[in-house]
């Protein structure tokens, strides 16, 4: 595919964008206040920040361009009718770690027995959002309204714990990002559905597993 991705020379896209281009992708970088032009393109890729990123799926859509997000913090619902009038894509994920993405689904299972759970999420220190997009996701899968314990340190990629607890015992299910590579997996898998998925706004990678 032929692709733009927002945040080529940030962290994440360092990771990816060799990946993606080991995969057979042709990848555009695209900078924040680089003038966005991605007309003809197969699709967009967006790890940038909570203020840059909805610009970028406007305008891409905009040109007629499908995207795939993994930008955190914003809110891509007001953008689903424009991808559906113009019979396009915009699919948005909170983590693209498949490890992660278990760890979600362990834990919404694990909370119709252990109904009592706190969530800590642990960042780098130049992530903009709080609490993370996964801890917010994964709290509205487990419900009860659990508290949310944020810290944003340098060493940290991106980790998170939730910690069930009932009477005399202890449910712990973590996981651990140590590499921004390990998004590759799941943005590649992204791609390669994302002409399959239905027109308008999808949320999640667990859509696609």
């Amino acid at each position: 595919m032929k692709l733009a991705f927002f945040g080529a020379d940030g962290k994440v896209g360092r990771a990816l964008v060799p990946l993606l281009e080991r995969s057979g992708h042709s990848v555009r970088g695209v900078e924040i206040g680089d003038p966005v032009d991605v007309a003809g393109l197969d699709a967009c890729v967006d790890f940038t920040t909570p203020d840059a990123a909805p610009s970028n799926v406007r305008a891409a859509l905009e040109q007629g361009v499908s995207c795939v997000v993994g930008t955190t913090g914003w809110d891509p619902q007001p953008f689903d009718e424009l991808a559906r009038e113009r019979g396009l894509r915009l699919f948005v994920a909170p983590n693209f770690s498949i490890g992660a993405v278990l760890m979600m689904r362990f834990a919404a299972q694990a909370a119709a027995y252990l109904p009592r759970a706190e969530i800590i999420e642990l960042h780098s220190e130049a992530k903009k959002d709080a609490p993370s997009g996964t801890a917010a996701a994964t709290a509205k899968l487990i419900g009860g309204d659990p508290a949310i314990h944020s810290v944003r340190l340098p060493g940290l990629v991106a980790h998170q714990e939730v910690i069930f607890g009932a009477e005399g015992q202890l449910l712990t299910i973590r996981h651990d990002t140590t590499a921004r590579e390990s998004f590759a997996d799941g943005v590649l898998l992204a791609l390669s559905k994302l002409t399959e998925l239905p027109a308008g706004l999808t949320i999640g990678l667990d859509a696609l597993l």
